[in-house]
């Protein structure tokens, strides 16, 4: 697959394994309430992955946007790719680097093309297209098979301030 090639057939591809949120915690700096991953599945470890956010009606944002009409903002859907990236390869990518946060070095060709709503689950097939200091994915995200956004990440290495 490529950046261009829809990744909607891995939602329905077998998953090699689960990871669950209290191990995405532990490759990951992100906790509540800016935690927008709860689970990611492996479907070919250190290629394909799809995560799985489950769009609760409490979650902070909720509030002011929009009150009567809720939406996810859809910085934060790219946000819940990003983490779904993290917390599949971030121990892998940040390996001899205990001080090493994930940040964004760019997104690319963004698009917004659905509403995620309170009550959604939110489903981010990811394919990895370079692993390392500084990595680049494509992903999209997807509500009942309808695609919601799609963007391609690239990030980088930094340290954390202690």
């Amino acid at each position: 697959m490529s950046a261009k090639t829809s990744l909607l057939p891995l939602l329905t591809q077998p998953v090699l394994q689960v990871i669950d949120q209290d191990q995405i915690k532990q490759s990951i700096p992100h906790r509540a309430p800016f935690l927008f991953v709860d689970e990611v599945r492996v479907l070919e470890d250190g290629k394909k992955y799809v995560g799985i956010h489950h769009v609760r009606a409490d979650e902070y944002y909720f509030k002011g946007h929009f009150p009567g009409s809720p939406v996810m903002p859809g910085v934060l859907v790219v946000e819940s790719m990003s983490q779904a990236f993290g917390g599949a390869l971030m121990s892998r990518v940040s390996k001899g680097h205990a001080t090493a946060i994930p940040l964004f070095l760019s997104i690319e060709e963004a698009k917004f093309r659905g509403i995620v709503r309170p009550g959604d689950t939110l489903q981010m097939p990811l394919e990895i297209l370079r692993l390392g200091k500084i990595s680049k994915i494509y992903a999209e995200a997807y509500v009942n098979g309808k695609l919601c956004a799609q963007a391609t990440l690239n990030f980088i290495l930094g340290e954390k301030h202690v």
